[in-house]
């Protein structure tokens, strides 16, 4: 009787023990994950307010593969009133457009933009902030000129004082974003409405994005109307 007593007790830790260690699950059956955030934020793109908690984006259990085919599903994640994503000759455009030198002081500050705030961004997410500019321009609501609209005060945060910086002009990244800034102008693929003149990186949350209509996601940034 003894070593049966012993025997369920120590059975009975066993049981309890396991069960300590396994994650919480809530009533519907789903397994709460406590996790860490990471605090490191710097601000990008047209906010400088302070950064909060990265904006969680859901997706599909099966999304698509390869960085062309992820840009565009993101893109079309809930959306009914834009665009379709660039098809894949964008990318053959972009490489027969590639220069260093541009058209003029516009064209200039248009490929800037595309270079200093999506350079690392796909090709169709370079595309929509050179489309962001050149719907400002055409809107009424902001300065008539690329420049104008780039420099404009406490708007792009790479701009200093109305200045923007020097691009590295030798690297690919210029020479994309010149072809980027001349499809743009084309105006033949289209990743953003007309009416889409702001956006954001999806890892900071500014007031500002709660009082509009979110449009579209493509990469790391989030546009609205």
């Amino acid at each position: 009787m003894v070593r049966f007593t012993r025997a369920a007790a120590a059975a009975a830790l066993v049981v309890a023990s396991f069960a300590f260690a396994a994650p919480a699950a809530a009533a519907d059956g789903s397994i709460f994950d406590h996790g860490t955030v990471n605090a490191g934020i710097s601000p990008l793109g047209l906010n400088n307010a302070a950064p909060v908690a990265p904006v969680a984006a859901a997706a599909p259990a099966a999304a698509p593969s390869g960085p062309s085919s992820v840009a565009a599903f993101q893109h079309m994640v809930g959306l009914a009133d834009v665009p379709a994503p660039a098809s894949r000759s964008l990318e053959a455009d972009v490489a027969r457009l590639a220069a260093v030198e541009t058209a003029g002081a516009e064209e200039d500050c248009l490929a800037n933009a595309v270079y200093f705030e999506a350079r690392g961004e796909s090709l169709e997410g370079q595309l929509a902030v050179a489309e962001v500019v050149m719907n400002r321009a055409r809107s009424g609501r902001y300065p008539a000129t690329w420049c104008g609209v780039v420099t404009q005060r406490s708007q792009f945060s790479f701009v200093r004082g109305g200045v923007i910086p020097a691009a590295n002009r030798g690297s690919d990244a210029w020479r994309r974003a010149v072809a980027i800034a001349r499809i743009a102008q084309q105006g033949s693929t289209r990743m953003l409405a007309a009416n889409v003149l702001w956006y954001h990186a999806n890892y900071v949350a500014p007031s500002w994005g709660r009082r509009l209509a979110r449009s579209s996601v493509i990469g790391a940034h989030i546009f609205y109307r």
